[in-house]
Formats: structure tokens, sequence, C-alpha cells
């Protein structure tokens, strides 16, 4: 709730004119994107309230929140993509994409392939350094990537604006169901993770049995 409240009160100040409130979701979210520990489904929800409060067109601010989240996105995989390995220099990029985590996104690229593009977006603490990371490695195109992740916004972004905008007149209903909203989209991708994880290991069996040496057909 204090989280939610500081962005609000954030959005409204900076002006009582709409196109400003749009101006400043659009910053908060490009600054997410940045990685900047800002929970970015809050971000969108403090959009949706506002908007719940007369202060923003909801229809609007669903598409600033869609056109913030994903410029931020684009933004890190572009400088990966121009600066490459260089980037990881940076302190700004050093103090997030620590050696660490820069080989734990390696492990879930080797795993899950580009699959893992669409899985980033829900998953805040490693968002930016995958999406830095897939422009680094050149692991997948720019429109390969805007397609993946642009999926996965459609998804997020709308859930977050409209709960925000239908909770607005409700704070205590309203972050029990972002609450609830958090937990259910990490049950459902802990499902299909485990699903991706089960059709690489077939395919990976299946692979190895076609071997000259493997145990199929070799007798």
């Amino acid at each position: 709730m204090d989280i939610l409240q500081t962005l609000l009160d954030l959005f409204s100040g900076v002006s009582s004119h709409p196109y400003f409130a749009y101006i400043a979701v659009f910053s908060v979210l490009l600054l997410c994107g940045f990685g900047v520990p800002i929970p970015e489904d809050i971000s969108l929800v403090a959009g949706g309230v506002m908007a719940g409060l007369d202060m923003a067109n909801v229809h609007i601010m669903f598409l600033v929140g869609l056109a913030g989240v994903l410029a931020g996105d684009t933004i890190m995989f572009v400088v990966g993509r121009i600066y490459g390995e260089r980037v990881r220099r940076f302190r700004i990029v050093a103090r997030y994409l620590t050696p660490e985590r820069y080989e734990a996104v390696q492990d879930k690229f080797h795993k899950y392939g580009n699959r893992v593009m669409f899985v980033a977006r829900f998953l805040p603490g490693l968002r930016s350094p995958i999406f830095l990371t897939a422009g680094m490695t050149r692991r997948i195109s720019f429109w390969r990537f805007i397609a993946a992740d642009g999926f996965a916004a459609l998804i997020s972004v709308p859930i977050w604006v409209y709960l925000g905008y239908y909770g607005a007149d409700n704070r205590a209903w309203l972050m029990e169901q972002v609450h609830a909203g958090q937990r259910g989209i990490l049950l459902v991708l802990a499902v299909l993770l485990v699903a991706v994880a089960c059709l690489w290991w077939r395919k990976r069996s299946k692979a190895r049995a076609t071997l000259p040496d493997g145990t199929a057909g070799t007798d």
C-alpha cells in the first residue's frame, strides 16, 4: 500500500492535466526497464487507479503502460546489442549484472532457449539482465525479441492497469487482488517452466537415442 500511495502521490503531484500523468507513468516504467528497483506491476496499477479516479483515460493509460514497458525493455536489449560484453564494465550495469547472475541467465538460455524472453517479462529480478544478455550474446533477433516481449506485455500490462482502474475506490480489495495476481502469475510460470523443462529433457533423450552409439537400434 505504501509503494502504491507513493507512486500515486508522485503521478498526481506532477500536474492535474492527464497528459502529464501519462508522461509520469511512462517515465517510471522506463526506469523500471533500466533495472531501477521500482515495482513495475505496482506502477501499472497506480496508472490504472489514476484512471479510476477520473484523472486519466484508462484505455490511453493502457497504451502508455504498454509503450513504457516495451521501450525500457527494448533499450536494454539494444544497449547490449551495441556494446556487447563491454556493457558489463559499466558501473551501473555491474551492480545488478553480477557474474553469478550472468551465469544464471546463460543457464536459463541454455535450458529454455528463446522461450525465456517471454517468461522474463514476469520475472522482476531477472527481467533486465535477461534482456541485456540477449542483446549482448545475439541469441535472438531484434524482431523476435519484440514479438516475444510484446506478446508477454499484452498479457501483463492490461491485467495490472485495468485491475487498478476497477479497484480505485477500494484499496484494501485492490491490494488483495494484486498479491493474488502476483502469486497466480508465479504459479502459472512455475507450471510452464516445468512443462518446458520436461519437453527439453524428452527432446534431448530422443536425440541421444538416435546417436550411432545410442541404445536404440544399435544391436
